[in-house]
C-alpha cells in the first residue's frame, strides 16, 4: 500500500466518528486506530512500526555539529576527477604505475579509474615526486576525493 493511500485512510479516521479501521490487501494488513493522535500500525507481516501523521508531529530543531577539518596534505593534491573504482595498476598481477618517492611528469599515467565498464586513465596534472598515495587499489572514489600528493 502506498504512503498517500495510507495519509488519506489516516486522514479519513481523523476527521469521521470511526474509532478503528482494519483493511486488508495482498501486500499486507493495516490497522488504524483512532485515539488521543492517531496512530498507523504497520502490515503485520513486517517489523510493526508507529507512524504519527505529519499535524501531530511537533517540529524539532536541527542543531549543526562542527566538523572537525582534517588538514590539507603538503604538496600539489591530485584528485579525481570522476567517481568510479580507483585502481594502482593496469591489471591485477601487473606492476602499479607510481608508488611513494617515484618521479612523475606531467601527462604521465598515474592510476586508472573505472566508471561505467570503461577504463580511464588518470595523468600527472605536474611534474614532481610522488610523496603520498591517498587511494585504496580496488576502493570506489567520489569526484574530487584526493588520491595522490606530489611535491
Amino acid at each position: 500500500m502506498d504512503l498517500r493511500k495510507l495519509k488519506t485512510l489516516i486522514d479519513l479516521v481523523s476527521e469521521s466518528n470511526v474509532s478503528e479501521l482494519e483493511i486488508t490487501e495482498a501486500e499486507g494488513k493495516v490497522r488504524i486506530v483512532k485515539s488521543s493522535g492517531a496512530v498507523l500500525q504497520a502490515p503485520m507481516a513486517a517489523p510493526v512500526a508507529q507512524v504519527v501523521p505529519v499535524a501531530a508531529a511537533l517540529p524539532t530543531a536541527v542543531v549543526p555539529q562542527p566538523v572537525p577539518e582534517t588538514p590539507a596534505p603538503a604538496g600539489h593534491v591530485v584528485k579525481s576527477p570522476m567517481v568510479g573504482t580507483f585502481y594502482r595498476a593496469a591489471s591485477p598481477g601487473a606492476k602499479s604505475f607510481v608508488e611513494i618517492g617515484s618521479q612523475v611528469k606531467e601527462g604521465e599515467t598515474i592510476c586508472i579509474i573505472e566508471a561505467m565498464k570503461i577504463l580511464n586513465e588518470i595523468e600527472s596534472d605536474k611534474t614532481g615526486t610522488i610523496t603520498q598515495i591517498l587511494g585504496e587499489n580496488g576502493q570506489a572514489v567520489e569526484y574530487g576525493q584526493p588520491l595522490f600528493v606530489i611535491e
